[in-house]
């Protein structure tokens, strides 16, 4: 019913636009108490054995929502009834700010992908902090953490401290953003040096805690298999718990859309099925190359239960959906669950 009826529609709107409107009708409707219990049953997984234990988390089931979606921690209770795992807010900020101009959303149908260059528009951590003091239902929140666009690279290391801080008593992991495309000068902090800098400090920070929080990092798809392997180095010698593979991609190689249309449409990181492939190889080549000594989180493409099947199969622990959960719809995390 969904891609016969509910998209159909909801793809007449900009892509931005439907998503603030379908954010407000789902907080008026879970209103009703009756609602989210109704939804929940229609979605939640039943399958059993989903249940996984990965850094020390037990997770109901291996399917999350990806960072993008619940930038703001307005919507991860009612999101959670259908049926996710796991819900990953941000990425967040110390300070707010609007992110790039509009348009900064834009569909490929051809190619179920997305195009955005939203910039980290989000309301601030402490916006967030006073919604996640809410979380009574005890949904698994990952708090994605970035940098403010003002702040240069040189001080980056300052507005990551920040935001962990203020969320720490308030998400049950931490996933370190430095691959979005859309912050100018963002992807250099992906770099060796500054990178190991960064997490090394977080880590020696996050040890001080008498109960510390796993830190993920969030790489982009675009890595050379050199990177790759300064990843596995700095995973290892930074102790953080793993990554989450991948983000967008900058790439437009082997779309169906015309050259017109990506033209008119212009920068932005690229997600949905175009990244599948390349996503699942990086999670291969990390979980290969390194032993499989860190968990991974794959993310990227996922449309189907056989493309999440596929990120375990090259070696991720848990899945996330962005793209997929809009061009398929949310009976997807019960597809997925059901099938494994």
């Amino acid at each position: 019913m969904y891609k016969l009826l509910i998209r159909p529609f909801l793809f007449l709107f900009s892509p931005e636009s439907i998503h603030h409107f379908t954010f407000r009708f789902i907080k008026i409707a879970f209103a009703f108490p009756f609602v989210k219990s109704i939804v929940a049953s229609l979605h939640k997984p039943t399958a059993p054995n989903l249940e996984r234990e990965v850094f020390g988390i037990k997770f109901p089931n291996p399917v999350g929502l990806a960072a993008g979606f619940d930038k703001d921690a307005k919507l991860f209770d009612e999101l959670s009834a259908f049926g996710f795992g796991f819900i990953e807010i941000g990425t967040l900020t110390p300070k707010p700010q609007q992110g790039n101009d509009k348009p900064r959303l834009f569909r490929l149908p051809e190619d179920s992908g997305l195009i955005n260059r939203m910039g980290f528009n989000n309301e601030g951590a402490d916006a967030a902090v006073k919604r996640l003091k809410h979380n009574s239902n005890n949904v698994i929140i990952g708090g994605n953490i970035g940098k403010n666009k003002v702040t240069p690279n040189e001080d980056a290391i300052h507005d990551y401290i920040y935001c962990f801080n203020v969320l720490f008593d308030h998400v049950h992991y931490f996933v370190v953003n430095v691959s979005s495309p859309n912050t100018p000068g963002l992807r250099d902090l992906q770099e060796k040096e500054p990178l190991t800098k960064l997490l090394a400090e977080l880590q020696k920070r996050n040890n001080a805690r008498l109960k510390p929080k796993p830190i993920l990092l969030k790489i982009a798809p675009d890595l050379t298999n050199s990177q790759l392997d300064d990843i596995i180095d700095i995973v290892r010698d930074t102790k953080i718990a793993g990554v989450i593979a991948t983000n967008t991609t900058i790439s437009r190689e082997g779309l169906k859309s015309t050259t017109e249309e990506l033209k008119a449409i212009g920068a932005g990181g690229l997600s949905g099925l175009p990244v599948r492939k390349r996503s699942t190889e990086v999670i291969r080549y990390l979980s290969e190359k390194s032993g499989k000594s860190f968990p991974i989180i794959g993310v990227g493409g996922i449309h189907s239960p056989d493309d999440a099947i596929e990120k375990l199969n090259a070696g991720a622990t848990l899945v996330q959906l962005y793209t997929g959960f809009i061009y398929e719809g949310p009976a997807l995390v019960k597809r997925i669950c059901e099938k494994l």
